[in-house]
């Protein structure tokens, strides 16, 4: 079995996703931008929704774009592009969109408010912005348990997985940008790592420890618990470990 990180992510948050396609609410002449699209699952379901407008998905992975381009290719989907770039910086269409979407693809910027500056520049007066963020570590089982497999009794070190987790950090941020009407929106569902326990445990590796992981006992060791972790989460219907998220809803400010 051969690791594949674009079916994984999508796999990973099949529970999630339902209720953040929920929460777009795309009508049919949307003009949408999809912020960090990765393979692109979250830009095929906007580009159905907005059977007549358009949808354009970023991503600074070329590897994963590439994916998301064939996949659009075969579901034979012509209202999408995708493009190469960090939405720090990148030169979108000014006043130009009237939806901004995305699916864990905003926790990561170095200079989170310059990214949704730029964001909203983009963005016509009383756009709606919808994310999908992460609550804090330690509402999430995948983090916190794989992280004390990984180096039992060390401190986790900050994850910008979780950057924008505090409601009021995020809410600071996103009106200091220009946004409005900021509601956070639980989910509680579990993440999917696998439909087997070698499968979660082909998975949990490549994401946590990576093929250049040095050999010897030490590493043995974690390999172990990490084994013993996977099948301690395995359930009738595969390997699940609890999460929560949020969604959150905005509007610019005209």
């Amino acid at each position: 079995m051969s690791f594949h990180r674009a079916d994984f992510y999508d796999a990973e948050l099949r529970r999630h996703h339902g209720h953040f396609r929920a929460a777009l609410d795309i009508a049919p002449g949307d003009r949408v931008l999809d912020i960090g699209c990765g393979a692109g699952q979250s830009t095929r379901d906007a580009a159905r929704a907005a059977s007549d407008g358009s949808v354009l998905g970023v991503d600074v992975s070329e590897e994963l774009l590439q994916v998301a381009r064939e996949r659009t290719a075969q579901d034979g989907l012509r209202n999408i592009a995708f493009e190469l770039g960090d939405a720090q910086t990148h030169a979108f269409p000014g006043a130009h969109f009237d939806l901004c979407i995305s699916r864990f693809g905003t926790m990561f910027f170095a200079d989170p408010v310059a990214a949704f500056a730029n964001i909203g520049r983009s963005l016509r007066p009383g756009a709606r912005l919808v994310l999908m963020l992460w609550q804090a570590r330690e509402r999430n089982e995948w983090a916190t348990a794989i992280q004390d497999a990984l180096a039992p009794g060390s401190a986790p070190a900050a994850a910008a997985a979780f950057s924008l987790a505090d409601p009021a950090v995020a809410t600071d941020l996103l009106k200091a940008t220009g946004f409005a009407s900021i509601t956070f929106t639980d989910v509680h569902e579990p993440v999917f790592y696998g439909p087997t326990v070698d499968a979660a445990y082909e998975a949990v590796v490549g994401l946590f420890v990576g093929k250049d992981a040095p050999a010897g006992a030490d590493t043995d060791k974690t390999l172990q618990r990490l084994h013993a972790l996977v099948e301690a989460h395995l359930a009738q219907d595969g390997v699940w470990f609890d999460s929560r998220a949020w969604i959150v809803t905005a509007h610019k400010a005209a």
